[in-house]
């Protein structure tokens, strides 16, 4: 699926067609981290979001602070409530872990003539599905509902939603608000203004996967989350410029980090792209970061996802108590555009667009 795998380990991933990713366009892009409000009552709901009044909350620390200190009006996110897993027509071809939850992860990172015809497809299914439910993005709608739309297109182009049940996911996409970093479950919370989200959207469709992801903005975003999407964006394309036959994969993770932190800003360490193809995670991995380990040689045939994840402030992520749910340790935000690659005799193609 979108988000990308666990390094050492293997979780979840996505990818978007550069041509779809969110514009911001000519304007300078600087400003504060989150626009300010006016203080709660004593008796209100804290802003912080813990339930607690103001006044046995962050009422003191406010005070501390001093006026001109207004609390952030952007809320740590909650997670909502998660509807029931959906069905997918039995005419539809499944991979192998869609009724047992186990994945196989061996087999080759080399495409035949063949595997890649049928792979174009998936690929182009997915940049597809993506813009679809790119589209439905609005202040109010749910992330399930987000789930939803990309469910019934991926079972109307013929597909199987890859994380669909992949090591016991319960969605057919991740949607990844604000803090979360990747493999954030679609539910029940409405998206807000101000949001960045991202729709990871993996499909199988004719044996093989097909992966991307985008961020989005939800209504009027301050000038900082607007600038992270897009440095985020650029990483991406820093990476896929570092694809080229004979070199080693950290180059992919030495060029998007490179660009990241000249902006200041983080690259997620804990999850990498990974391998793709009959299997939807090989056991090859793509860092975004240098990692000087990562020496295994990239060759035409050899097809891998590229998905760095860019963070406002630390690089390092805890684990919500779901197991999926990655977030930032600091609470600040992140953001993520995924494709899925084709190592060629010249440099890289990439696969996830519409055809």
């Amino acid at each position: 699926m979108a988000g990308s795998c666990r390094r050492r380990e293997f979780a979840l991933q996505g990818v978007h067609d550069l041509r779809l990713l969110v514009r911001v366009g000519n304007a300078p892009v600087s400003g504060p981290l989150a626009v300010t409000r006016s203080r709660p009552g004593r008796n209100d709901p804290c802003w912080c979001g813990s339930g607690l009044k103001y006044k046995r909350c962050h009422l003191d620390e406010d005070d501390r602070a001093g006026p001109g200190m207004a609390p952030p009006a952007r809320r740590p996110l909650r997670p909502g409530l998660v509807s029931p897993r959906r069905t997918v027509p039995a005419t539809i071809p499944r991979p192998e872990y869609a009724a047992t939850g186990r994945p196989r992860t061996q087999s080759s990172d080399l495409r035949t003539p063949d595997q890649l015809e049928r792979m174009r497809r998936a690929c182009a299914a997915a940049a597809r599905v993506l813009r679809i439910t790119g589209e439905a993005v609005r202040v109010g709608v749910t992330t399930d509902r987000l789930d939803e739309i990309a469910h019934l297109e991926i079972a109307r182009l013929g597909g199987y939603p890859s994380p669909l049940n992949y090591r016991g996911f319960p969605k057919s996409i991740c949607t990844s608000v604000n803090e979360v970093i990747c493999h954030g479950i679609p539910d029940s919370r409405p998206l807000e203004d101000g949001d960045l989200v991202n729709l990871d959207v993996t499909v199988f469709l004719d044996g093989m996967h097909g992966d991307c992801s985008a961020t989005f903005l939800v209504g009027e975003v301050d000038a900082e989350g607007r600038r992270l999407v897009q440095v985020a964006r650029e990483c991406l394309g820093e990476g896929i410029g570092a694809v080229r036959p004979g070199q080693p994969i950290f180059e992919i993770g030495r060029a998007i980090e490179a660009h990241a932190t000249r902006h200041g800003y983080g690259v997620v360490r804990s999850y990498c792209g990974h391998g793709i193809g009959e299997t939807f995670h090989t056991s090859l991995q793509i860092p975004h970061h240098f990692d000087a380990s990562s020496r295994r040689q990239m060759v035409p045939g050899m097809t891998f996802t590229i998905e760095p994840m860019i963070t406002e402030g630390t690089w390092q992520d805890r684990l919500w108590d779901d197991g999926w749910t990655a977030v930032t340790d600091d609470g600040k935000r992140s953001a993520q555009f995924e494709h899925t690659i084709l190592v060629t005799e010249t440099g890289a193609e990439i696969l996830t667009v519409e055809k």
